[in-house]
């Protein structure tokens, strides 16, 4: 599904050179939940921008269902984003003018899609995540939780292959952030790629996988050990 080979992306020149990822290879399979994690300025963030073509690697090659992202102009790049990526935020990123289904059919609106498919797909995507019942709600009416749902929403309007998602969790509690990462989980259905930024070790060892970050580099990739979400009584 995804792909990366020798990889690296440098910004600025001489001693102003910051190296965010170095030469990293690795693939990542379909129907896999993998999370990235790392200390704050390891290049996590940089890798998951990367995959989801909203930076370009400065060396090495990444591909997406056999497309080497490179290739592409911009505009090729655009579509592909579009419709086979969908991206999930910390901060939800929620259009404040439009309703939660708004919100949700935007991605087909933008690619030029309208009518009553549309529609009805963005309410069984609300009802998919629980939120019938707030589809005329614009997000200064919800919770943070809600939004965020909303947002998983909007990332499966066109049924892309991969889900990218950069700190879902980071502005919930933590009830609400294990129904985020169900709804995540649930979003695979077998078929799809979750790759998942998060700075929480708990939140991390809920993937299939774990790549951890340092210095730019690929540390390690292990399968994590699910951590306890409350301690054990004594």
């Amino acid at each position: 599904m995804i792909r990366l080979e020798n990889v690296s992306r440098t910004y600025g020149h001489g001693a102003a050179t910051v190296h965010a990822v170095r030469e990293l290879s690795t693939v990542i399979a379909t129907g896999s939940f993998v999370t990235i994690v790392g200390a704050s300025g390891s290049g996590k963030s940089t890798l998951l921008n990367l995959i989801g073509t909203l930076d370009t690697p400065s060396a090495g090659r990444i591909y997406i269902e056999d497309t080497e992202l490179s290739t592409l102009d911009d505009n090729s790049r655009t579509r592909l984003r579009r419709e086979k990526i969908g991206f999930v935020f910390q901060f939800f990123n929620l259009l404040q003018t439009l309703t939660a289904a708004e919100n949700v059919a935007q991605p087909a609106r933008l690619a030029g899609r309208s009518g009553r498919a549309t529609t009805e797909r963005a309410h069984q995507l609300l009802d998919r995540v629980g939120l019938s019942p707030r589809a005329a709600h614009r997000p200064d009416q919800l919770s943070g939780g809600e939004m965020q749902r909303v947002a998983i929403a909007r990332a499966l309007m066109m049924d892309p292959p991969v889900i990218l998602a950069d700190e879902p969790t980071g502005n919930l509690d933590s009830e609400t952030g294990k129904k985020v990462l169900a709804l995540l989980r649930d979003a695979i259905d077998g078929k799809r790629t979750v790759v998942l930024v998060t700075h929480d070790p708990k939140v991390a060892s809920r993937g299939d996988r774990m790549l951890t970050m340092a210095d730019g580099h690929l540390a390690s990739d292990e399968r994590p050990v699910p951590m306890p979400s409350e301690p054990p009584p004594e």
